[in-house]
Order: structure tokens, then C-alpha cells, then sequence
């Protein structure tokens, strides 16, 4: 994680410094993920008794703002991001195959943002997002089974999306943002043989995350 902050800081320097005419600006985010997992279960009929839920989770980092002109701006950011997904699977032939899950998956995620600014402070905002998984836990339980850790759960390491959303930033410095984010890479790294040989490549599930964000830029 210590290294992919420091590349990141030094290729926010290195395109600021070959770019000292543009205005920088730095600043910090935090807030609140509500997050989910879409996709395929690669199953006939798993997807009808399986009812996937949003987890909430947060996210916080630093970005920096570099002004192209009075109405574009770039805006690289570096976050730490929990995400996930809660799961309920309802079985109404076999009851006592029912269970809970709770997958939480840590993140550092770099999304790089253009910024159009229609009217002053006001932003519209879109761009890439690549991210990295640092954790992930998948919470298991079933009626009379004690709550226990699913460690045949296996998560891809990297990921890849798109962000779209909007932002105001006052005069003082204080901004907000709302932010989608549609993950396009699946997430899954399951093996074959966990997935009982019939799931294999159609396995395929993606982050889906919804972000409300409260940040100040110090320059």
C-alpha cells in the first residue's frame, strides 16, 4: 500500500511539474460508501433465490486539482475505500440450505476526474477508476450454524471502472460530491473446483459503489 502512494504522489508531482503553468490545488475527502456487487451468479435459477444488498462502508484520501481553464479542471485522487455487498440466499424447497453472507472488500482506488464546470462551483464530473485490493472478508452464517469466516471466497486484486457524479465547492474551500461507480472487470478469483465445476468463467460479479463525499481544499 506505501508504495502505490508513493508512486501515485510522485506522478501527481511529475505532471505538475512539467505543467507549472496550470493552477494546483490540493485537498482531503472522507465519507460514506454505499456499496453493492451486481453481476451473474453463472447458475440457472441461483440469481431468483439469491437477494443481494447494499453494505455501507467509507472512503477517505487526498486529491489534488489541476484548472485547465475557467471551465475544465483534472482531478487525480488517492483513497482508501471499503466496499462489498450483503447477500441473502433463499432456498423455499430446502430451507435448512439457507444463509447470510457479508463480504467487505478494502480498496485503495485511484480515480482520475474531469471536472466541467458549468456555472461557478458547480462541477459535473467523470472519469476512470483503477483500484487495488488490500482486504477482503466474507462473513457466513446459516440458521442453527455459528457465524464463521468463508475463506474459499477468493477476490481478484485489481480493478477497473468508470466514476460519474457532481460536486460544489465554496468559496472557503469546503466542497461535496456525489459519485457512481460502475465496476467493469469482474471480481471473482474463485477456482473452478470450489465453484463445484459449473460456475467456472460465468461466475462473474462487479463492484458497484455509490459514494457521498465532504472534503476542503487547503490551496
Amino acid at each position: 500500500m506505501k508504495k502505490i502512494m508513493l508512486l501515485a504522489a510522485v506522478a501527481v508531482f511529475g505532471f505538475t511539474t512539467a505543467n507549472a503553468q496550470l493552477e494546483v490545488s490540493f485537498g482531503a475527502k472522507a465519507g460514506l460508501n454505499v456499496s453493492t456487487i451486481g453481476g451473474d451468479f453463472g447458475v440457472s435459477d441461483f440469481d431468483t433465490y439469491n437477494d443481494t444488498k447494499s453494505k455501507i462502508g467509507f472512503h477517505v484520501g487526498g486529491l489534488a486539482e489541476l484548472k485547465i481553464s475557467e471551465k475544465f479542471s483534472l482531478q487525480p485522487e488517492l483513497l482508501f475505500s471499503q466496499q462489498g455487498a450483503k447477500a441473502e440466499f433463499r432456498d423455499p424447497d430446502f430451507p435448512e440450505d439457507n444463509f447470510d453472507t457479508k463480504t467487505t472488500l478494502s480498496y485503495v482506488n485511484l480515480p482520475i476526474m474531469a471536472k466541467f464546470y458549468p456555472i461557478e462551483g458547480l462541477s459535473i464530473e467523470a472519469g476512470p477508476q483503477v483500484g487495488f485490493l488490500v482486504s477482503d472478508k466474507t462473513e457466513l452464517s446459516a440458521p442453527g450454524v455459528p457465524d464463521m469466516d468463508d475463506d474459499t471466497a477468493k477476490y481478484k486484486t485489481f480493478d477497473f471502472g468508470l466514476n460519474i457524479g457532481a460536486g460544489y465547492k465554496m468559496e472557503n474551500g469546503l466542497m461535496f460530491q456525489l459519485r457512481y461507480n460502475f465496476g467493469l472487470t469482474k471480481i471473482d478469483d474463485t477456482p473452478d473446483d470450489v465453484n463445484f465445476g459449473i460456475l467456472g468463467d460465468t461466475f462473474s460479479r462487479k463492484n458497484r459503489n455509490f459514494q457521498v463525499s465532504v472534503g476542503y481544499m487547503f490551496m
